[in-house]
Order: C-alpha cells, then structure tokens, then sequence
C-alpha cells in the first residue's frame, strides 16, 4: 500500500538519482560500507591552517578511543570548541566521516574540533557507543587549558547517528554534572529506538538513503538482545522522561525522512521542560541531504543555518557594526 509522504525537492532528486542502491542491510553490506573510499583526511585539511594531533583515552575497560584534535595554527587560547561525533548509523564511519561540516566552523570560528572514534555495532552494543563518546568529552573538558579550549564553550555536535550519540552524551552530562556543555548541535539525529512515528511509516521501502527497515536493522544491531522496556534513554534519548536541564539545541531534519517527526518530538520535549531549542525542518530534504549534496540550494541554506546559530551561542555579544 502506498503511504502519502512528502515529496524530495526537486533539485535533489538528479543527484540522489546517481547514487548506487543499497542492498539490505547485513553484516557483509556493513563490512562494504566500512571499507569504503572515502576522501583522505589529508585532502580536508589541505589549505587549511590547521595543526593535528592524534591521541587515545581509555574506556572504562581500558580500551582505547582514538581522537583527533584540529586546532587552528593561529588560534588564541580559549577557542570554542566542537566535539564531532560521526554518523553511519552506529554501524560504520569513522571520525573523519563528514569532517568537512566541523571544519568549516574552525575555519568561520576559530574553534577546536576533535573527533571521536566510538566502538560500533554489532559488535559493541547497549551504552558501550555512549559511554565511549562520553569518556572522550570528559578528557576534552579536562584538558581543555592544554588544548587551548575555553571549557565554558564546548559545543557537542553530530549528525544521524553521531547526533543521536550527542544527545545521549548531553543526557549523560547533565545527569552526571559534567562536563559542562554549552550547546548542543544535532542534525537529523537517530533518536527514538521504537520506529514508531508517521514519518517512520512513510518511509520504508526498498529506496532511500536511509529507511524504516535499515533503521530497524540499525537499532536491532546497537540493542543486541536488550529488551524493550530495559532500553537506556542514553541509548535511545527519545525515552527520556526529563528534558530540563540541557544546553541550547539546535535540531534540523529534511520533511522526507524517517527521523522527522522524533527530531520534531524531542524539540517539543525540550520546550515542554522551560529549555531552549531551534528546530528546522527543510522541505523536500531526505536524510543526509546537505552533508551529501552540499551545493543544492536547501543544502546550502541548511548549512547556513547551522553556522547563524553557532555564531549566535559562540559569539554572542558581537560588536554592532552599522
């Protein structure tokens, strides 16, 4: 049966065109997608005045998560900071994935960004993705002199999943009474395990970039076998009966997506609690639009908006200048 949905815009639908199929999601698709291309690091940061440093933190079990810190070469001591954690629905990417969106906000803001390689599932299930990202924001906020960070202007961002994993950390945060976050910036987060929305509805099928069923895979593989009622609003922050307490927000999803109405749901929560929260909704945007397709139109707008914003909680008594 076909479900109405809200149609793609127009200027997307020639490139999403181009893009090659995805066969249904499986642990032999999931090993292509983590070996496949990507642009080298090295091809970002050419031009860039940027200097990088590579480091590990320790989990709580020892093991180690790598970082990587990109700091302005001219940078003044106490930068803003982005703490960018990476899409690929909790089961691929690595901490160079979409690298270009942070970087453009060193380049705008002269800010910090560092980049976190959490463990993935299937293979690392329940909090253990959270907690990874978590205890990376804790040794960022802790060395935040060293680094040349003001820790008062942390900002924890992320798209898909990455912005799922970043209000978890934000939850985490608060409930644990630091770090301190200033802001909190998620893209079209993955936030509700349960797949239960209207939007989830209208967009299942054997087309997307991102679907009902891949997302139901997606949550099947970061749950394991964790039963529905035991499920951590860490995990899962749609669960989340408590909304007070969190940092500025700023949600974007595309209309013609399955995360629509969890990002829509999670603002309202936000707002519902006395917080803040800017939410943006792009007509005709699927998942991923303006990170896949930066030179569109909405894309463009899209990225935009995210920079007005970050200016605003970065920067926010500019001199007026007329």
């Amino acid at each position: 049966m076909n479900i109405a949905r809200p149609a793609i815009d127009p200027e997307l639908l020639a490139p999403l065109a181009e893009l090659p199929p995805l066969p249904p999601l499986g642990p032999e698709v999931i090993e292509l997608l983590r070996h496949f291309p990507q642009p080298p690091i090295e091809s970002h940061l050419e031009g860039r005045a940027v200097e990088r440093r590579e480091v590990t933190v320790p989990a709580d079990d020892g093991t180690p998560i790598p970082l990587s810190i990109f700091s302005p070469t001219d940078g003044a001591a106490g930068a803003p900071c982005v703490y960018w954690i990476h899409g690929g629905g909790m089961m691929w990417g690595d901490r160079f994935s979409n690298i270009d969106v942070p970087l453009e906000w060193l380049d705008r803001f002269g800010a910090v960004v560092i980049t976190v390689d959490y463990r993935l599932a299937p293979e690392a299930t329940g909090t253990t993705l959270v907690d990874d990202c978590y205890r990376g924001l804790l040794w960022v906020a802790e060395n935040a002199v060293d680094l040349g960070i003001d820790p008062g202007r942390i900002v924890v961002a992320g798209a898909s999943a990455g912005g799922g994993l970043a209000a978890g950390v934000t939850l985490m945060a608060r409930d644990l009474g630091t770090p301190a976050i200033a802001a909190q910036l998620l893209s079209c987060p993955m936030l509700d395990h349960r797949n239960d929305t209207v939007s989830s509805h209208q967009y299942g099928g054997p087309d997307g970039v991102w679907t009902r069923e891949m997302n139901e895979f997606g949550w099947r593989s970061v749950l394991g076998g964790t039963a529905d009622g035991n499920v951590s609003a860490y995990v899962s922050p749609a669960l989340a009966d408590d909304l007070s307490g969190l940092p500025t927000t700023y949600i974007d999803a595309g209309t013609a997506e399955v995360f629509r109405d969890e990002d829509v749901a999670y603002a309202t929560g936000i707002w519902a609690a006395g917080g803040q929260a800017e939410l943006h909704l792009w007509a005709g945007g699927f998942h991923g639009f303006s990170a896949l397709f930066p030179q569109v139109r909405v894309s463009d707008a899209a990225r935009r908006a995210q920079a007005g914003w970050l200016a605003r909680v970065l920067e926010p008594n500019p001199d007026l200048k007329d």
